[in-house]
């Protein structure tokens, strides 16, 4: 066998390997480009946008608490070697802290979603003068997002920029959808009736969006991690006597007791409606992908307040 023969089967046996592979991008040292994601929300974004360009691990389990969970020593490990690090930002990751630290100071590549959209603060009532995190409830700060993510994905070594772009064009136009569907929704709504209470301040972004009055919040602050007083709920059943509310609404990760004391508090008949806020479902329970969560939200709000 000569030389030359020898190096034409090693090529053919390549391509039948990456065609068998599902033609993953590889980095220059011939491993598969590899993006880490903390929470499951960006993850699923993520994976849209890249398919097969990358692989793409996410750390948060369905149905967990992006403000609490934790991670182990081998995922902060993959956490430092990442070739893309993506983070939602914004303080929201409050269990993984010490962990992003070391990545940075490891000198891994950092893409912070908060960084790049049009952020707001929290409510007055929120009691917090720190910025909101739950940019994922206005489709369109997530577009941004997708945007700003696509532009970074091209500056990564061995990655397939076509599939990156064609990702994020597509995306993104399933993006400009959603916000269509959501905006035709809410319009059944009376404008009365377009008040939110929830267990937690999430809402913030989709209220500035589609027109909703934030009543309040159980839990003050942004964070899960609070705890309500007495004074705090008598404050809020008032809040809700007077605005009149139909329902309030439970972030389904969370235990919905606070939620269902405050209706019963409140001294009129009030709904208490499951959403998924802060984290996707397993497949098949209503929240298995990002567009998949937006949409079952959209029907239970419209169905719950209209």
């Amino acid at each position: 066998m000569t030389g030359r023969f020898r190096r034409r089967l090693l090529l053919v046996g390549t391509v039948a390997a990456l065609l068998l592979t599902g033609c993953t991008a590889t980095a220059p040292d011939g491993e598969p480009v590899r993006i880490v994601v903390t929470t499951n929300i960006l993850g699923d974004v993520v994976e849209q946008v890249v398919g097969d360009a990358a692989e793409v691990t996410t750390l948060m389990k369905p149905n967990a608490d992006p403000h609490s969970f934790a991670v182990s020593a081998r995922e902060s490990a993959l956490m430092a070697e990442a070739d893309l690090l993506v983070t939602s930002g914004l303080g929201l990751e409050e269990g993984l802290e010490q962990h992003l630290s070391r990545a940075a100071a490891s000198g891994s590549r950092l893409f912070v979603a908060g960084d790049h959209l049009a952020v707001l603060d929290y409510a007055p009532d929120a009691g917090s003068d720190t910025p909101d995190p739950h940019f994922w409830t206005d489709p369109l700060r997530m577009a941004e997002v997708v945007d700003a993510l696509g532009r970074e994905l091209a500056t990564v070594e061995g990655i397939d920029i076509p599939a990156v772009e064609l990702g994020v064009r597509e995306y993104r136009a399933q993006l400009v959808e959603l916000d269509e569907r959501m905006r035709d929704s809410f319009r059944r709504i009376p404008s009365e009736r377009r008040a939110l209470v929830t267990n937690h301040h999430v809402f913030g972004y989709l209220a500035e969006r589609y027109d909703f009055k934030l009543v309040g919040a159980v839990i003050p602050g942004g964070t899960t991690l609070a705890a309500p007083s007495a004074a705090d709920l008598d404050g809020l059943a008032t809040a809700i006597r007077q605005a009149g509310v139909p329902a309030i609404f439970a972030e389904s990760s969370q235990p919905d007791r606070l939620v269902r004391a405050l209706a019963e508090e409140s001294g009129i008949h009030v709904e208490v409606i499951e959403l998924f806020s802060e984290s996707l479902s397993e497949p098949g329970d209503g929240a298995g992908s990002y567009l998949e969560m937006m949409y079952s939200n959209t029907e239970r709000i419209t169905d719950g307040l209209g």
